[in-house]
């Protein structure tokens, strides 16, 4: 499989992330930021170990449930705690820190040489983000705030632990794994800290949001994720996040009649040249 179909299937994992924004708002109880975090990683991660059928071995228990933590445990549940305490710009915004912590990461946990088009392509897409999702009535939240950052910080660090530490396994029982350990980290704090979940209340709309999230925004696309930091590198697959904001606009203005203005269309297309430029730059790298 060439390095374009590899890019292209790795792009899908943002490009679908982009709606956890407005199914998270739109579909999903209200308040319960870690329970919903475990319903989109524990089941999923349960029916890919049914499907794969393997178990990590006891030497790999600790790496995987660190990946989990970063991958899952943390970030998703600092996403949750954004999404419902910030507006979906200034979340987006915030979390457009991660390529350049994954830069800065990748050089010293992996040896990856950053060129500067690396860097200048990572700070375009932070720039792309804030015009693209920024308003001029945004407001702060400071729980937010540290959530998006930490959430950031979170995948950022998983994504290059995830090259680092490579099991002799495919993409996808490694997903499972990282999947179900995150969802498992994720259960007794969810318990203890809302217990008050509606599990008995939950309605079809609730139910379809749950399944999105835990099917396509998880078990699928988080696959591909895997798969394409394993094949490219992690410096070239975290530029490909940018996507998520891309698609979160798009979808605000398909399903809730958002308008896209000028600044917002410059943005996206500093974003689309950022990942260009930034994918292009870690050619011939090995990760």
């Amino acid at each position: 499989m060439t390095r374009t179909t590899d890019t292209w299937l790795a792009a899908t994992a943002p490009a679908i992330w982009g709606s956890t924004y407005i199914v998270t708002t739109l579909m999903l109880p209200d308040g319960y930021p870690l329970t919903i975090a475990m319903l989109r990683a524990l089941p999923a991660g349960l029916i890919l170990l049914v499907l794969v059928r393997q178990l990590p071995p006891v030497e790999w228990l600790g790496k995987v449930m660190i990946l989990g933590a970063l991958n899952f445990t943390i970030f998703w549940a600092l996403l949750f705690v954004a999404a419902y305490r910030l507006p979906g710009g200034v979340a987006a915004t915030l979390g457009a820190v991660q390529p350049l912590v994954v830069l800065a990461l990748s050089s010293l946990l992996l040896g990856v040489v950053t060129g500067w088009r690396s860097v200048v392509a990572a700070l375009a897409g932070l720039v792309g983000v804030g015009l693209l999702v920024l308003g001029p009535k945004a407001s702060l939240d400071l729980i937010g705030v540290g959530a998006a950052l930490g959430g950031a910080l979170s995948m950022a660090a998983g994504v290059v632990l995830t090259r680092k530490w490579q099991p002799p396994v495919p993409p996808l029982v490694f997903t499972a794994w990282q999947l179900t350990a995150g969802g498992l980290l994720l259960l007794p704090l969810s318990l203890m800290i809302e217990p008050g979940f509606p599990f008995a209340d939950l309605t079809r709309q609730n139910l379809l949001g749950l399944i999105w999230l835990g099917l396509f925004g998880a078990a699928l696309t988080y696959f591909f994720w895997f798969r394409g930091i394993a094949r490219l590198g992690p410096t070239s697959v975290t530029m490909l996040g940018f996507l998520s904001p891309v698609t979160a606009v798009f979808l605000g203005w398909a399903i809730l009649g958002q308008s896209l203005s000028l600044i917002q269309s410059i943005g996206t297309i500093i974003i689309l040249a950022s990942i260009r430029l930034g994918t292009k730059s870690q050619r011939g790298i090995k990760p």
